[in-house]
């Protein structure tokens, strides 16, 4: 049996990864992206701390699942995100599911949303 240095205080980071299917229109840009079109997004959620020495964990899974299903993704899945944003570009909601999951998740510290599978854009909040 392997044995664990508890006392490592070294910080750990977590990822959840998560995904949804939505529409959009950017008013703001001159080009195809002007018209009604969908993506189908995948974010990161990143948690940095240290490890809990009685849970061995920096956060619980389920509650980075649970929050984030609240918070984010009951508002986009399947939906037009003009009626949550008013100018829905990657930036812009990279940002807005950061501010939306932060209040519930302790140590979050990027938010990475792929619009396409090549690309992303990575939000790191205010502080950053």
């Amino acid at each position: 049996m392997a044995t664990i240095d508890y006392t490592d205080s070294r910080p750990m980071r977590l990822e959840v990864e998560f995904s949804f299917a939505a529409a959009h229109r950017l008013p703001r840009y001159d080009g195809p992206c002007f018209r009604l079109h969908g993506h189908n997004y995948k974010f990161f959620v990143a948690l940095e701390g240290k490890v809990d020495p009685k849970s061995g964990m920096v956060a619980d899974f389920g509650v980075v699942k649970q929050v984030v299903q609240e918070q984010v993704l009951s508002k986009v899945d399947h939906r037009n995100l003009n009626d949550t944003l008013e100018n829905p570009t990657a930036e812009n909601i990279a940002r807005w599911i950061f501010d939306s999951v932060e209040p519930g998740l302790p140590g979050l510290v990027e938010v990475r949303l792929y619009e396409i599978p090549d690309s992303c854009v990575v939000y790191r909040g205010r502080a950053a």
